[in-house]
């Protein structure tokens, strides 16, 4: 069976950032991507990415405005007919950089921001960037390009949503992402100190259901809803290897962000094997697509075809098993491990992350 048309492509370009987020989804060994792909072949990926019928190419990191020849590869994919977005931390975006990757032919820019307030913001990012990314915020939006605001909440700031919400009306930002942090790399070695408690997200829900009418109309709101107080897993990645594909910056290919997590599996880089043939051919994204190698309670469960069995990194991060029923849902035999993390106890000190 052919597998289905995927949409989206995501190219981390490099994991070298001058923050220092305990939150960052990227792998703790940094060191094993410093190989970085060249120009030319981002631009062959991006092109064989079209040919295969992805519409989008994002654009990440660690910070991607550090690759010097980022309006190249915007330019590169604008050419193949892909919508193209910037996820960044905007600490590099000046007005000569911002017009070259507009005039490369950029659709949207993704900025972070980590607090409402310049102490908060700097402690988290372990950098003073608060303002400079404020004044990058207001450069994008008064440019011909959509913007989207994001901030990853988490323990430390997850008490500041009301002030973030406040900060993107007076910026006047007109797309707001508040997502709570997903536990990956080294926010997963961080876990103990990021979890939000109850107490956190119950009041974070309501301030954002009465953002959401308040603002109606004048700015959308997107929630992700922390994984670990859920009762039931999202679709990760709507399915792995259904829809998205990710490029690490030194080539490897991946159904999801975070699937080097995941040890038992062997992936292939586009150095030296088509994307094409990758996504349809290769054991690392055929081994979980669809729902045939689901074992119970997933494999009977009504909802198999809703959330795919939930997030096969989280699953084999939790369990050891990449097969295994994601922890979240409420019907896995290690849910109780999920919910023993819902109160944190203790006062842990969260790890930087190291470039």
């Amino acid at each position: 069976m052919n597998p289905p048309r995927p949409l989206s492509l995501l190219c981390e370009l490099t994991y070298r950032c001058n923050l220092q987020c305990a939150y960052c989804y990227n792998p703790v060994a940094l060191d094993e991507y410093r190989d970085e792909l060249s120009t030319e072949q981002w631009s062959t990926v991006l092109q064989q990415a079209a040919d295969l019928g992805v519409v989008q190419a994002h654009f990440s990191g660690g910070e991607p405005t550090l690759r010097r020849d980022l309006p190249s590869i915007v330019a590169a994919a604008s050419r193949s007919g892909l919508y193209t977005n910037l996820i960044t931390q905007g600490t590099f975006l000046g007005d000569a950089l911002l017009d070259r990757l507009i005039e490369s032919g950029l659709n949207h820019i993704q900025i972070s921001i980590q607090a409402p307030q310049a102490e908060m913001a700097d402690h988290i990012a372990g950098a003073a960037v608060h303002d400079r990314k404020l004044t990058a915020i207001e450069r994008v939006r008064d440019r011909n390009v959509a913007l989207t605001v994001n901030c990853v909440l988490h323990r430390f700031n997850h008490d500041a949503i009301e002030g973030v919400i406040a900060l993107a009306e007076t910026l006047r930002i007109t797309r707001l992402e508040l997502a709570n942090t997903q536990f990956y790399g080294w926010a997963y070695r961080n876990r103990g100190a990021l979890i939000p408690t109850r107490r956190q997200v119950e009041h974070g829900e309501r301030i954002v259901a009465a953002a959401r009418e308040r603002l109606r109309g004048r700015m959308e709101i997107s929630y992700v809803f922390p994984d670990y107080f859920d009762e039931f897993p999202k679709p990760c990645m709507n399915g792995w290897g259904r829809q998205f594909i990710t490029v690490a910056p030194n080539g490897y290919v991946f159904p999801c962000p975070a699937a080097a997590t995941i040890t038992t599996l062997q992936f292939e880089n586009v150095r030296g094997r088509g994307l094409a043939e990758i996504w349809r051919d290769s054991d690392s994204f055929s081994r979980y697509r669809g729902t045939a190698w689901m074992s119970e309670p997933c494999r009977s469960c009504p909802r198999r075809e809703l959330d795919w069995g939930g997030c096969r990194c989280q699953a084999f991060l939790l369990t050891g098993n990449a097969g295994a029923t994601d922890p979240v849902c409420s019907l896995s035999p290690d849910h109780a491990s999920i919910v023993a993390l819902r109160d944190p106890q203790g006062k842990d000190e969260p790890i930087p992350r190291r470039a």
